[in-house]
């Protein structure tokens, strides 16, 4: 017994959130890059050159959430009965390489610079100047990109908004190795600011990667989630020995299948009312429900169900 919720919030008006979200981004990250990699050039500063190629790095990221939002706007088909959702989930497990690579190849280049052997200008006041606009230039973006991901939904757009908050704190370490280089009148501070925005970029990276992750192999439930599912089905009359439950995300939307007793002696008309009010009283203490699956079995069955969760289970977690 399935109740659809493919009309609500996560079709064609999540991609188009998604879409504005994503314009904005683009519009923001391009400027901000290319003032970056320019003053970054003239001014003789690798920090403020691999804060640039990170802004650049959110340019494409802008890119692909601009595809992203067409795909997921696209209604369930034959080949995709649940939907286009998982794109975005799939464009966030990509993000995250992009962002691994980004950061390795700055710390790269860093390194490299010491290996050379050369000695390091002390980079110019206008690189001062222009990560303070950077600065507040993503504090706008991030804000933006959260408030946009709320509203959608969309754990893309989270993931970007905190690429463009860690993308903050990486601006302040340029800050301070700016000012540090300035200070000591030491060039080879600035490859050290270098080096640690890479670092961080990477962090970063890989936590964007483990969340993304756990969606794609449909885990990161969590007992609290199914102990919300069980709570509902024991509050609905006639509803017996809830199991054999499964949630799983798809674009930040729950989908939900659980199995139910019944009165083997009931109409088939009774046991879809009750597992219809089961549907309703999940969606109470559910935020964001996809779809729901209830399926409908005699009390006393014995089949051998080899997948899902029971509550036993659930309450052996705490």
């Amino acid at each position: 017994m399935s109740e659809s919720t493919l009309s609500t919030p996560g079709t064609a008006e999540r991609g188009g959130i998604i879409k504005t979200a994503a314009i904005s981004a683009l519009a923001g990250n391009l400027l901000l890059a290319i003032l970056k990699i320019g003053f970054g050039i003239s001014s003789g500063s690798l920090a403020v050159l691999g804060d640039g190629i990170d802004s650049s790095v959110d340019v494409l990221i802008a890119m692909m959430s601009l595809v992203v939002s067409v795909v997921i706007s696209r209604p369930a088909d034959a080949g995709h009965p649940w939907g286009h959702g998982r794109a975005e989930t799939v464009a966030t497990a990509v993000l995250s390489f992009i962002l691994f690579f980004a950061g390795a190849q700055l710390i790269l280049n860093a390194i490299l610079s010491f290996l050379s052997g050369i000695t390091r200008e002390v980079p110019a006041k206008e690189a001062l100047y222009i990560t303070l606009v950077s600065i507040a230039g993503k504090l706008v973006l991030a804000w933006t990109q959260y408030l946009f991901s709320k509203k959608a939904a969309s754990a893309m757009l989270r993931a970007n908004a905190k690429n463009m908050a860690a993308d903050v704190i990486i601006s302040l370490g340029v800050l301070g190795g700016l000012g540090l280089s300035m200070f000591f009148d030491r060039g080879a501070i600035d490859s050290v600011a270098a080096i640690l925005v890479g670092c961080w970029v990477i962090k970063s990276a890989i936590g964007i990667f483990i969340e993304a992750n756990s969606e794609l192999m449909d885990g990161g439930s969590g007992a609290g989630s199914y102990r919300a599912i069980f709570d509902a089905a024991h509050s609905v009359s006639g509803a017996g020995r809830p199991h054999r439950a499964r949630m799983r995300r798809i674009a930040g939307f729950w989908d939900i299948d659980m199995d139910i007793e019944v009165d083997p002696k009931l109409t088939v008309y009774e046991a879809h009312r009750i597992a219809s009010q089961v549907e309703r009283a999940i969606k109470e203490r559910v935020e964001g429900v996809y779809d729901i699956m209830i399926h409908v079995e005699p009390a006393g069955n014995t089949e051998n169900e080899g997948f899902g969760l029971c509550e036993d289970e659930i309450d052996n977690e705490k």
